[in-house]
């Protein structure tokens, strides 16, 4: 059974996401918190043209200046880019105005990644007012629903304007389909408006709160219940699904019980277990999860299992264990860039092919993109993971004041030598 679980605060919203009992996504949000969401849109203002870089730093009113790379400033498609591409001095100016959308939010030092490829998400489909195509989710199968739903938008859509039909587009009525799309529409035209009568930098456009969020991004058929702990927050969730997926409010339940929410699902403690460096799978095998700057490296180890039959059909079992929960580990942690794991060495190309097959079908579940990217030369698996929002850990904790992150401080016999 899959449910949503919402754990409400004073000033912060909680919210987890369980797969069949087992949880595969937290989210937590400021109450109180506005801006630089991905999906937010800026009036920003150009301040550094950096030339060596093909890159800009835009100022959008927040604490760190942007990050616009001159890919993000072409066309969106490659057969419209200019080759060679041009300077960026040439099409940008410090002190110029720039409409831009937050692709990446802000990470540590690093400030946000923006964008001028802008989307509006709706519940069924993606809104690119400058984009120029139709797309249709992979994860719809059926080819007579594809070729309906692209049939459909394509008699919607004006020139220029690009659509991505979503998973939950499937099965849908082509007039809720339009209804979306003009609400969409609609809205991109009002920031347009906007952008003409703000000074710069300005926010024109905040991406949704955590609530209404979650609805349009998490809330699918599958999903058969949303557990919430405020009577409140019940209520607006009950109102926002009569209106988006009518019907559905009575999946929304009010938790009462004296038992914390998390507590009773177990949220706390598989969050805790969820940071542990070493994570030990039921088999007796265990991975071991190092983040750094530049990549993650996931290690897998046969631990305490043994197996019954033979080396080979071990190590394939532990593997395949162990690919299961990597991949929920990756979503749950949020983790994002290049990812490399060393699973036990396989003898068998069959076995390396269906562990292959295990991570397409655990990374079907998620919603952010993740490309396995193949064996390298070393037998590592190498994957890469879209980068949008702060990992797990960032949320969780904070810098050691002691070991400045390292996550070790020296030997005391050290400390009486210097």
């Amino acid at each position: 059974m899959n449910r949503i679980l919402v754990h409400c605060e004073k000033e912060r919203t909680n919210i987890a996401l369980l797969e069949e009992g087992q949880l595969v996504g937290y989210f937590a949000e400021s109450t109180v918190e506005q801006g630089e969401r991905a999906g937010s849109i800026y009036l920003g203002r150009v301040e550094n043209v950096l030339p060596g870089m093909q890159a800009a730093f835009i100022d959008i009113g927040q604490e760190k200046n942007a990050f616009l790379y001159i890919d993000d400033l072409l066309p969106a498609h490659t057969d419209k880019q200019p080759e060679p591409k041009p300077p960026i001095a040439d099409l940008l100016a410090p002190g110029q105005s720039l409409l831009v959308q937050v692709a990446k939010e802000a990470v540590g030092t690093k400030g946000a990644r923006v964008t001028t490829h802008f989307s509006l998400p709706g519940r069924s489909l993606v809104y690119l007012p400058k984009a120029d195509y139709v797309a249709v989710s992979r994860k719809i199968e059926d080819n007579r629903e594809r070729e309906r739903l692209k049939t459909g938008i394509e008699s919607l859509r004006r020139q220029g304007e690009g659509v991505i039909l979503r998973t939950v587009s499937a099965q849908e009525h082509s007039e809720s389909l339009a209804l979306e799309l003009a609400t969409l529409r609609e809205r991109w035209e009002e920031v347009m408006v906007l952008a003409e009568t703000k000074d710069a930098p300005s926010l024109l456009l905040c991406d949704l709160q955590m609530i209404p969020r979650m609805i349009r991004d998490l809330f699918t058929q599958d999903v058969e219940a949303i557990v919430v702990d405020s009577r409140e927050k019940s209520e607006e969730i009950r109102g926002l699904l009569a209106d988006m997926c009518p019907g559905t409010e009575k999946r929304v339940t009010f938790y009462s019980d004296r038992v914390p929410l998390f507590a009773r699902y177990g949220v706390d403690e598989e969050l805790q277990r969820a940071c542990k460096k070493k994570v030990w799978l039921k088999s007796g095998a265990y991975l071991v999860i190092e983040q750094t700057e530049a990549l993650t490296v996931i290690d897998v180890n046969t631990g305490k299992f043994t197996g019954s039959v033979d080396l080979e059909q071990t190590v394939f079992e532990t593997n395949l264990e162990a690919a299961r929960e990597l991949a929920r580990m990756i979503r749950l942690r949020d983790l994002s860039g290049i990812i490399l794991v060393d699973f036990i060495d396989m003898e068998s190309d069959e076995h390396r092919k269906a562990i292959e097959d295990e991570l397409e079908v655990q990374f079907k579940r998620d919603r952010t993109k993740t490309l396995i990217v193949g064996w390298t030369r070393l037998g590592l698996l190498e994957l890469t993971r879209k980068k949008v929002r702060e990992p797990l850990d960032r949320l969780l904790f904070v810098e050691c004041s002691q070991c400045q992150g390292r996550g070790k401080v020296f030997d005391p016999q050290w400390n009486e030598r210097i």
